[in-house]
């Protein structure tokens, strides 16, 4: 492995992101190149420095984030049940304009309403889809009447 490469990898080594065959791989470097070696102890130097220092909070930074944060509001009873009746009403108009775009279906000969099988369309060969499209009533299906 080149140094450089090495040396692109030592942080995510510090971090304890690699796995333990490239830590193998790095370890056996650094016992035979120097230069690579210096780097290490000087991330390892400033890793230790960095995590000794204190970052203290600005005095009041959590009052002042409390203030902020506001607890939500309950919606009162009569916002729920004017959503729930919107609802409601959305799903019943929306049923009905699909009811008007598709139409009903015509009855067949027992006067019972058949939906439409022009929607699917270019079944693949085999699929049930194919098999119910193809269905012909005047073959019958077995029942004797």
């Amino acid at each position: 492995m080149e140094c450089q490469a090495v040396q692109a990898q030592l942080s995510a080594w510090l971090d304890g992101e690699l796995s333990e065959a490239t830590g193998a791989i790095l370890t056996a470097h650094l016992e035979r190149c120097e230069a690579c070696r210096s780097e290490w102890r000087e991330l390892t130097a400033l890793d230790a420095a960095l995590g000794n220092l204190a970052a203290p909070a600005p005095m009041g930074l959590a009052e002042k984030v409390a203030a902020k944060v506001r607890r939500p509001r309950r919606r009162p009873g009569w916002q729920s049940a004017a959503l729930a009746a919107c609802l409601i009403l959305g799903i019943a108009l929306g049923g009905a304009v699909a009811r008007s775009f598709y139409g009903a279906a015509p009855p067949n000969e027992a006067g019972a309403e058949v939906a439409s099988l022009e929607v699917f369309q270019d079944f693949p060969q085999g699929s049930l889809g194919a098999v119910v499209a193809s269905y012909q009533p005047e073959e019958g299906n077995g029942n004797l009447q």
